[in-house]
């Protein structure tokens, strides 16, 4: 087994081998790895890119010297994002940046912008940016601050603005600046796991892939070839296993690499980013849970002593983003009084987190599960909070510039304030697109089971549009006025009623809604009303309303390309 698993990985071992002169180097065992693009000054030009050069000093850390002197300390470098990550041996780098000039450089930083305030009284709370204690003199501290909340707060105190940089503010507090090189463009050679380098005899900036493999000297197929000879099904296993760990790194890494571009080019527009220690500091150390769900677990938070906040710390299982991106994605562009705001998030490595403002009365669920409940709000009120959803649905689906389906409509996703008014949440399955298209495509169903709507599970019904939320919305009406979902908890098997048909009979002959029959039966999407209409049937007075075209009349005739979904 050894043997075999030796001849599998000798060939990868020679894999570390450069070019000559230019093999990698550390100046000490903890500090980062050395190589193209960046090269020590006692190794030969060729060896790495202008305006890479490193050098090691009497204490074996790597320094990089930036325009203007500016000497700081290499903590790591992370090849495949092209990123260097910098701190100042002195600790006060807030002294240093003024007079750096990142545009006479290779380098550039987040371009963030983070104001210094000097102010006479001492401030502990957590939301007034950094403490940045090396500029502080006796009688004051100075505060380094980005977010809008703390420089309304600063302002109104005792503190006077001092200056402005292009930085993020956790560069002054935590004495690191983080930096990236646009050119030359590596990092696609670094994740493939080949070396970069410059083509010759060509322009500066353009660089070439090669395989580690075949810049040294000696052979090294006759290993691989001996791995291949003696493959036995064993071998076959641990070459899969390999491979398979191989993909789940590379998936993981095009993960993070993917989450990092999507937050570059969100920069303008985005909420206030937070690290997983500020998440701490802001839960209590995650002290108060207030639910979970399949994506994540919801925390209490406090940014400040009157503002409060929901933090929804994502699983670690859900390792693409995709949910988190779709999520910041689509909430953090839109703001309406029915959706509900999203005030920051975290994404620290593969820790993730999304803090919205706190809603005290938590969701509609609560109001309508068990039926006793209903009697703790009027049918005003129930009615004030059907038409406040159907609004936020209205906006997202006319009121952006792109359409907003959001998949997901169901009690749990409508949170209420203090006043009982609605707020639409969680865009983890939500979809943009564009207000021409009629219909969407989908690879996969996404929803919940009782409010999908059968375009959804099956392209039989229909096509999926912005009318599979009315179908969503208008289960959730029927909640609302007392439709249930009942649990057969013996058989531990859980059916929605879908009384559709029977309360449709009803309302033909004028007759009042008591009970419920399970008619298990859907009308077409092309019968359901738009949101527009929905709301203007919530807002008048019911005298005007117009009964939908009878879906049931062929109850008894048979289906085309009938199948179990034919019956939900």
């Amino acid at each position: 087994m050894s043997i075999l698993l030796f001849l599998v990985l000798f060939p990868l071992l020679s894999l570390g081998h450069r070019l000559d002169g230019c093999e990698d180097f550390w100046c000490n065992n903890d500090g980062p790895v050395i190589h193209f693009p960046f090269r020590l000054r006692h190794q030969p030009k060729h060896c790495g890119y202008p305006g890479f050069e490193l050098h090691c000093n009497n204490k074996n850390d790597t320094i990089l010297e930036l325009p203007s002197s500016v000497h700081l300390v290499v903590e790591k470098i992370d090849y495949v994002s092209q990123q260097i990550h910098l701190y100042d041996p002195d600790q006060c780098i807030a002294t240093k940046l003024p007079k750096l000039n990142l545009s006479q450089s290779n380098f550039r930083n987040a371009d963030d912008l983070t104001v210094l305030f000097n102010c006479s009284e001492p401030f502990t709370d957590s939301n007034d940016g950094y403490l940045v204690p090396c500029l502080g003199s006796s009688g004051y501290q100075v505060h380094a601050v980005t977010s809008t909340l703390s420089l309304d707060f600063l302002l109104s105190g005792p503190c006077t603005k001092i200056h402005q940089y292009p930085y993020t503010e956790s560069t002054f507090g935590e004495n690191k600046l983080q930096l990236n090189w646009p050119v030359p463009l590596c990092g696609n050679c670094e994740f493939k796991g080949m070396d970069c380098g410059l083509k010759d005899g060509t322009k500066l900036s353009e660089t070439h892939c090669f395989n580690r493999n075949m810049t040294h000297k000696g052979n090294t197929k006759q290993p691989l070839i001996a791995g291949v000879v003696l493959g036995t099904a064993l071998v076959c296993i641990i070459v899969f296993s390999l491979y398979q760990l191989y993909l789940t790194s590379r998936n993981e890494r095009e993960s993070r690499v993917r989450l990092e571009k999507f937050l570059d080019d969100y920069k303008a527009i985005r909420p206030t980013r937070y690290s997983y220690a500020d998440i701490k500091k802001i839960t209590d150390n995650f002290n108060e849970k207030l639910g979970e769900g399949s994506y994540g677990t919801v925390y209490k938070g406090r940014l400040s002593s009157e503002i409060y906040v929901a933090v929804k710390v994502l699983h670690d299982s859900k390792g693409k983003g995709e949910e988190f991106i779709n999520e910041i994605g689509t909430i953090g562009r839109i703001h309406h009084v029915n959706v509900v705001r999203l005030v920051g998030f975290c994404a620290d490595g593969f820790r993730r987190a999304l803090i919205y403002e706190y809603l005290p009365n938590d969701s509609l669920e609560r109001f309508i599960l068990p039926v006793s409940s209903v009697s703790l709000i009027s049918w005003n009120k129930l009615q004030h909070i059907a038409l406040g959803t159907a609004r936020g649905i209205e906006y997202l689906h006319q009121g952006c510039d792109q359409q907003i389906l959001h998949f997901d409509i169901k009690p749990q996703n409508i949170l209420l304030d203090h006043n009982l008014n609605p707020k639409i949440c969680d865009f983890g399955l939500a979809k943009p697109c564009s207000k021409e298209k009629s219909a969407v495509t989908m690879t996969a169903a996404r929803g919940t089971i009782g409010y999908i709507a059968p375009e959804v599970l099956s392209r039989n019904f229909g096509k999926v549009s912005h009318k599979s939320d009315i179908y969503s919305f208008g289960m959730l009406l029927l909640e609302m006025v007392g439709g249930r979902i009942k649990m057969d908890f013996k058989t531990n098997n859980h059916t929605k009623v879908n009384s559709l048909e029977w309360i449709y009979r009803h309302l033909e002959k004028g007759e009042e809604l008591k009970i419920r029959i399970g008619k298990k039966e859907m009308w077409h999407p092309n019968d359901r009303p738009s949101i527009k209409e929905v709301t203007q049937m919530l807002e008048g007075d019911g005298s005007h309303l117009n009964l939908s075209p009878n879906p049931f009349m062929a109850t008894n005739t048979p289906k085309l390309n009938a199948s179990p979904l034919s019956k939900i």
